[in-house]
Order: structure tokens, then C-alpha cells, then sequence
């Protein structure tokens, strides 16, 4: 395709992405496997052209904005104290799991050499990332399981990605050392802690010293690529760099970003987001044609590699059902015999993390960059396109009814170690309070703002008294902000009709309207708890 047609087709894919969130939503289907289905959809159509992926490409083009949005809004509090069962996911499941797979595919195939093997199960172990984030996003979940996914999410791409390498150069060459592997890995992460450290500290640096809103926007943005560019050039795991750079940054936005910057970056993240998740999604359904057509169609591919497909898909699902239930039945007299309390296992939250294992882009990505000598490569492609199919349609297709069944949606947390609501809002209400005290008085001692003082006081009484019995307001909270909302949308109105009579300018449209939409956005936000 020309520049020109290229361009045209990735304007109607995101058209075409807009129409299928929009099935989706209508027909409560999972929004990641209806873009799925409407890749395979497309790409079969008559005349639409065959479309080749660069892996290295894709990768660098999705897979930093991606894990930098999932590390952002990590809550460092709870990514420290389930760290152990994080890394337990990240690295012992994935391991394990290319292990399982390894040994299953040499089993259905005795003639595909160990490293070969152990190269397909390296391809199809890291749950995505992606994949985690479009489902886990739509869901309720209890803290525990919902830190532990969304932490092994940002961290098991690393462990997938040096498996990968480590088992294809053992295929090719024949020589592997699980003592350097060790070692290498380890490497491999710390160096990318310390670069994406570094370019953390860069980052929120730079931004502290600048206050023009769209040029902090762009070094943001930039910054997920600075920390994985970064990471690869010096031979270090860019993921992990982009981790922590993310960590870093959502750490300290709250002190660099003011709220002119964090509103409208937040919402041009977001758009992106959106937009780099759903393309993915529609490209992995565009490489089933690339894969079908280099396996000689549809019918000889199954007739071939079907038998060896399904082992690779079972056992990537009951593997991980195998490690999560033994380890998390195994935690706790780990745990005593260091001295330290553990809770007891969760059947339920062990059956949810064992369900949630999707696949997406870092396997597709991964597996196109198979050399074309290697052996079984043919088959790795093949199963990694139908581990991806199964897990997002299946597993994540079902993840809201399952979690339903497990009846975890029903868990109440509560939280001992930190304020609620109305407490955290009393504390700021007074501290305001107190501000506001310091400046009512003139040097002479008059009161020369009281109503300031006024407002600011009732408030903060009104908070104490919230505070102490949230139960006494929860009746009026939704009617009180009904009544803001009608008064913005009534104020609105009359704006929009001085501005169709000519009675007022645009700009001062624009001025007022901007007010108008400030209010309207915080009584929305006031109207829902967050908790």
C-alpha cells in the first residue's frame, strides 16, 4: 500500500473501532474479544489488502504507553506488601508455565528438539498486559487479587521475554546455561530498575520547572518510550525501565502537575489509551490471515498442527491453575517458617488468578520475531495466535460471570490502615479552614473577607460532622448534587440563549462555558463516593 492508502486504512480501522465499542457496549460483550472478532472479520473481507507486522515495531510502539499507564496508577502501598505474591505470578508462574508447556509439546511431538519446545512455551507464557488491563478495568474485584494481577501484568513480559531469548538461542546453537540464564535475568532487571529510575527522576525534574500546559503534556507522554529506548540501549530489560519510570512518575504527578496540566493530560492519555489498546487487539485478530495463509489455509493447518494446538492451549491453562493453587496453598507454612503471619488461602480469589491468565500483543510479537530457521516455528505462530483467541474470548470473555459466581463481587474490604472518606475530606476542609483564617484579617485586625470565613467554616463543620456519621447523609447525597447538576444545566441553557441572540461574544461563551463545565465536573465526581 502507498502512504497515502495506508493512512486511509488506519482511519477506517478506527472507525471500525468506534462501531465495534459500540456493539460491544450495546451487547454487553467484552470489548477485547469483540475487537478481536473484528479483526478476524476485516482482515478476511474481500479486497482488504494482506497487512505484514515488523514485531519489534509493535512492540515498541505499544507495549511502553501501555505498561506506563498500567505502573502510573500503581498504589506503591499495596505493590510493596503483595510484592512476594506478585513476583510469585511474574516470574515462578511464568517459568513454570514455559516449563509445562515444554514438556507437553515435546510429548505430542518427541521429533521438535527441548529448546525448540521451551522457546513455543516461553511465547505463550506472559499474561499480557494489555489484555489484563481491558478486562480487570470492567470488574470489581476484592484488593488482594486486583493488586496481584494488575502487579504481574507490569512485570511478567521481563521473565517472558528473556525465556524467549535465552530458548531460541539454545535452539540454534545447541549450548544453554541455566546458571547464566540466573544471572542475566537478574541483570537484565536490575539495570532496568536503575535506568527507569533514572529517567523517572529526569522526568518528574523536567516537569517540575515547566508550567506551559501542552509542553508538560508532550514530555509525559514521551517518557514511557525515553525509559524503554533507554532500557534497550544499554542492554537492560526496557520493560522493567518503563515500570519504574511509571511508578516513579505517578508517585510525584501530584506535586509536579498543576490542575490546569493534570486535567488535560489525564484526558489526552486517556483518548490514547484507548485508541493503542483497541488497535491492538484489532491486530491481533488481522495476523490470524498471515498465519493461515502461511500455514497453507484454514484446513490443512488444523489437519497438521490441531492436535499439538490443543495441548498447547491446556496446558497453558492448567498450569497456571497448578502453580496458583499449590503456591498459595504453600505460602503460608512458607511464611511460618520465617517468622512471619500469612493469610489463609482463598479458594474463590485462587480460582480467579488462575482463570486470569490472558494472552495478547507481547505474545503475538514475540512469536512473529521467531526466526525463519527455527525449528517449529510454523507451530509456535499457530499456537500462539489460538492461545491469544481462546484466552481473551474464554477467559476473558467470562470474567465478570465468574467472578460473579465465585461471589467475590460481593466481598466487602475494609480498610483498618487508612482514612475514609469523610475523614480524609475533614482533615482538608480544615486545613483550608485554617488558611482561609489567616488571610480573613487585615493588618488592623477587621475582618475584611467574612464570606470567605463564613463558607470555609461551614464546611468544615459540615465535614466534621460527616466524618463522625457518614450513615446521617447518605440519603441526601445524590438529591444535593441532582440539584447542582439541574442548576449548571439551567445556567447553561441561558448561556447558550444569550449566545444564539447575539448578546454575548464567543469568547465569553467560552469563558463561562469553561466554568460551567468545571462545576459540572466536580459535582459529578462529589455525587459517587470512591469508596
Amino acid at each position: 500500500m502507498s502512504s497515502t492508502e495506508t493512512f486511509k486504512f488506519v482511519l477506517i480501522l478506527l472507525v471500525a473501532i468506534v462501531a465495534l465499542e459500540l456493539i460491544a457496549r450495546r451487547l454487553r460483550l467484552p470489548t477485547a474479544a469483540a475487537l478481536l472478532a473484528g479483526g478476524i472479520g476485516i482482515a478476511f473481507l474481500p479486497g482488504i489488502p494482506a497487512v505484514s507486522f515488523d514485531p519489534e515495531l509493535v512492540l515498541i510502539v505499544f507495549l511502553p504507553p501501555l505498561l506506563m499507564d498500567g505502573a502510573f496508577y500503581t498504589v506503591w502501598s499495596d505493590f510493596r506488601r503483595y510484592l512476594g505474591g506478585i513476583l510469585w505470578l511474574a516470574v515462578g508462574a511464568v517459568v513454570f508455565t514455559t516449563f509445562a508447556v515444554g514438556v507437553t509439546v515435546h510429548a505430542v511431538l518427541p521429533s521438535l528438539p527441548w529448546a525448540a519446545c521451551f522457546a513455543l512455551g516461553a511465547v505463550v507464557s506472559p499474561p499480557d498486559a494489555v489484555a489484563a488491563k481491558a478486562v480487570l478495568g470492567k470488574v470489581k474485584l476484592p484488593r488482594r487479587p486486583m493488586v496481584l494481577l494488575e502487579g504481574e501484568s507490569l512485570l511478567n513480559d521481563a521473565t517472558g521475554l528473556v525465556l524467549f531469548r535465552f530458548a531460541v538461542a539454545a535452539a540454534l546453537t545447541g549450548a544453554f546455561s541455566a546458571q547464566g540464564a540466573v544471572i542475566s535475568f537478574a541483570g537484565l532487571a536490575l539495570g532496568g530498575i536503575a535506568v527507569g529510575a533514572l529517567i523517572g527522576a529526569v522526568v518528574v525534574l523536567v516537569l517540575r520547572r515547566m508550567d506551559q500546559v501542552f509542553l508538560a503534556i508532550t514530555a509525559s507522554c514521551l517518557s514511557p518510550w525515553a525509559a524503554y529506548i533507554g532500557g534497550e540501549a544499554v542492554h537492560v530489560s526496557g520493560v522493567m525501565a518503563v515500570v519504574t519510570t511509571g511508578i516513579i512518575f505517578g508517585w510525584y504527578q501530584h506535586e509536579v502537575f498543576s490542575a490546569n496540566i493534570r486535567v488535560r493530560a489525564t484526558t489526552f492519555w486517556a483518548v490514547m489509551i484507548f485508541l493503542l489498546e483497541a488497535l491492538v487487539f484489532i491486530l491481533i485478530g488481522f495476523s490470524l490471515r498471515g498465519v493461515v495463509e502461511r500455514l497453507g489455509g484454514l484446513g490443512d493447518a488444523l489437519q497438521a498442527l490441531g492436535l499439538p494446538i490443543l495441548a498447547v492451549v491446556a496446558a497453558v491453562i492448567l498450569s497456571r491453575f497448578v502453580w496458583v493453587y499449590a503456591t498459595d496453598y504453600l505460602r503460608r507454612p512458607l511464611a511460618h517458617l520465617i517468622g512471619r503471619g500469612a493469610a489463609p488461602p482463598s479458594p474463590r480469589e485462587s480460582f480467579l488468578l488462575s482463570w486470569a491468565g490472558m494472552r495478547g500483543v507481547v505474545t503475538l510479537a514475540i512469536a512473529l520475531s521467531l526466526p525463519e530457521e527455527m525449528p517449529g516455528r510454523d507451530l509456535t505462530l499457530a499456537a500462539a495466535f489460538a492461545v491469544i483467541l481462546v484466552t481473551v474470548v474464554l477467559q476473558g470473555g467470562t470474567m465478570g460471570p465468574v467472578i460473579r459466581w465465585l461471589g467475590l463481587d460481593r466481598v466487602v474490604h475494609v480498610d483498618m490502615a487508612h482514612l475514609t472518606e469523610g475523614q480524609a475530606g475533614a482533615l482538608i476542609d480544615a486545613a483550608q479552614l485554617e488558611a482561609v483564617k489567616a488571610r480573613a484579617y487585615g493588618a488592623d485586625g477587621s475582618l475584611i473577607h467574612p464570606r470567605l470565613l463564613e463558607q470555609y467554616t461551614y464546611r468544615a463543620t459540615i465535614a466534621e460532622r460527616f466524618a463522625a456519621a457518614p450513615q446521617d447523609f447518605t440519603g441526601g447525597r445524590e438529591s444535593h448534587y441532582d440539584v447542582i447538576l439541574a442548576a449548571i444545566a439551567a445556567g447553561r441553557v441561558e448561556l447558550l440563549k444569550l449566545h444564539r441572540a447575539g448578546r454575548i461574544h464567543d469568547d465569553l461563551l467560552h469563558y463561562l462555558e469553561r466554568d460551567l463545565d468545571l462545576q459540572e465536573i466536580a459535582a459529578e465526581n462529589d455525587r459517587q463516593s470512591p469508596v
